[in-house]
């Protein structure tokens, strides 16, 4: 909603601006410059990018309008699971977990969490981890160092998207330059014509320029800052995740790992301790 919002005020500060100053609008229609400008974009952007960016971009910025993918009742719900998992390997060791960990579709304890339960890649990163400090992998700073990267790892791949965005943002407009000075090139082709025939020309030209760095600055960069945004405030669910599991295999009881995954959050979406207490509390017998 905000995103819209976003663009709407551009759009109208802008153009109402121009209007109210007693502009015209139709002066600014020159589709042949928003060929060039964006048709160039858009080519670049194709010479410049895998085929797997290109074929997420779409999907990255239908994202970008529904916001981040996590709320505060996920991260809660998140913080409830770790207890439940936590409270027992503690009570009956981490081999009771084994049925979970190797088919965590079939899980029983993953199926009361429905929102972590449909979310494969957070299954994954936890039982992966918890697989391993079943085989014995028990120093804490080693699987820090193996989860850090792992996130990492993640985050770039999300973040190609918002850099190729980013990347077309940086290079509109100077793509609008080039469509000005093949203005000026078409308006001194015709320098015997009129002045009301040439102004238009230079009018055209300036266009160009001024779509350039509306496009840029109104509309691209922002997209690809607003998708950065979403994937570092998405990634806090996967280090809440590493917290809570390295505080539990340094021996922490359940209930003080799973505040220290909560203190990792953003205080946008951190539940109150009240709230995680309540939460695992109300939670069946492990």
């Amino acid at each position: 909603m905000f995103v819209m919002i976003g663009f709407g005020v551009v759009i109208f500060c802008v153009f109402g601006g121009y209007v109210l100053g007693g502009g015209h609008m139709g002066v600014l229609w020159m589709p042949f410059e928003f060929m060039i400008i964006l048709g160039a974009a858009a080519g670049a952007f194709f010479i410049a990018n895998p085929k797997s960016v290109i074929s997420h971009t779409g999907k990255e910025i239908g994202h970008l309008f529904k916001g981040p993918k996590y709320k505060k009742e996920d991260y809660l719900e998140a913080l409830t699971m770790m207890y439940q998992v936590f409270k027992i390997a503690k009570t009956k060791g981490l081999l009771a977990l084994e049925q979970h960990i190797e088919k965590p579709e079939d899980s029983p304890l993953f199926q009361q969490f429905p929102k972590f339960y449909s979310d494969h890649h957070a299954i994954a990163f936890l039982c992966t981890y918890l697989r391993l400090m079943s085989l014995g992998a028990d120093n804490p700073h080693e699987l820090v160092d193996l989860m850090d990267e792992d996130i990492e790892t993640m985050h770039h791949e999300h973040q190609r998207v918002s850099d190729a965005i980013q990347a077309v943002a940086d290079a509109v407009p100077a793509l609008g330059i080039v469509a000005a000075v093949l203005g000026v090139i078409h308006t001194m082709g015709s320098i015997s014509e009129p002045p009301e025939v040439l102004g238009k020309l230079i009018g055209g030209a300036l266009v160009g320029t001024f779509t350039g760095i509306l496009v840029a600055y109104g509309f691209f960069a922002p997209m690809a800052s607003g998708l950065k945004s979403i994937y570092h405030a998405e990634g806090k669910y996967y280090q809440a995740m590493k917290t809570g599991m390295i505080a539990h295999l340094s021996g922490y009881a359940p209930a003080i790992s799973v505040e220290y995954a909560r203190n990792v959050l953003e205080p946008e979406y951190r539940p109150t301790f009240a709230q995680v207490e309540e939460a695992t509390g109300a939670l069946p017998p492990a």
